[in-house]
């Protein structure tokens, strides 16, 4: 099975980009993020015409998470609430942000990890929460579901080697201190960095800023992840950043990432 993750940052806008890109990758589930767009409006049958099966969770002009499946997904659940509950949960779940399926006996999580804007602001500190609740989320689904992959945009360069550079790392946002310790935090439930497993070398991003000619100087950040189970990172074979999305015009700000279990 070969599950890609890619933050599109519109659907709509990206149509064309993405249809492409399924019609010349053999891609099994395709979990997208930043879709932009309610679900009424979603463009749904280019997708459908392509053989696959449709599942989203959207919002108007932000985030939206979706999960495009060649064969058929069981147990949909959108947002934290299915699991934990919706007095736990509270407000996590107005942000369309996660949206899971089970197919072929994998519990595939799609999640978009806030951004935090910056260390010590409001939206930061809602980061961490949310980082919280997606801790307690998939220790209640474990207990469901043994084999599992979560997969995103996370947000979050987990070690020095996923960013470009040096400088101020530490306090920056998505390389913060207590970022890193909330996703070690959810990693020690049992899931491992599946890219890593087959490279463990630097200057791999799959996300670089549009400004300051991010792409072309090659200053990105590895932030969109697959975490797998330990059953399923070892039947993992191959993973892989795919960049030529990002070389054509108007692309998303993020490449495709991509596992072969």
């Amino acid at each position: 099975m070969k599950v890609a993750t890619w933050n599109v940052n519109s659907i709509r806008t990206r149509l064309q980009i993405v249809t492409d890109w399924l019609q010349q990758h053999q891609i099994d589930v395709l979990c997208l993020q930043e879709t932009k767009v309610q679900d009424h409006e979603f463009p749904r049958s280019p997708f459908e015409d392509l053989g696959y099966n449709i599942y989203i969770s959207g919002q108007k002009s932000y985030n939206g998470v979706a999960l495009f499946s060649l064969n058929p997904m069981t147990d949909v659940s959108l947002g934290f609430s299915p699991i934990v509950g919706e007095v736990d949960v509270g407000e996590f779940d107005q942000q369309k942000r996660v949206i899971s399926g089970v197919v072929d006996g994998v519990r595939i999580v799609n999640l978009y990890v806030p951004n935090g804007s910056s260390v010590g602001s409001d939206k930061y500190v809602y980061k961490l929460a949310w980082l919280k609740m997606l801790r307690t989320y998939l220790q209640k689904l474990q207990n469901q579901q043994p084999e599992i992959c979560i997969c995103g945009d996370f947000n979050i360069a987990l070690e020095d080697k996923d960013i470009y550079t040096n400088k101020g790392r530490d306090n920056h946002i998505m390389s913060s201190t207590l970022e890193r310790e909330a996703l070690k935090q959810i990693l020690e439930l049992g899931f491992k960095d599946v890219f890593r497993k087959f490279s463990d070398e630097p200057e791999q991003y799959s996300w670089w800023d549009y400004r300051s000619g991010g792409f072309a100087r090659n200053r990105g950040w590895r932030i969109d992840h697959h975490y797998l189970t330990e059953k399923l990172y070892q039947q993992a074979v191959k993973s892989w950043i795919d960049v030529e999305p990002r070389r054509l015009e108007k692309p998303s700000d993020h490449a495709p990432v991509v596992v072969v279990l």
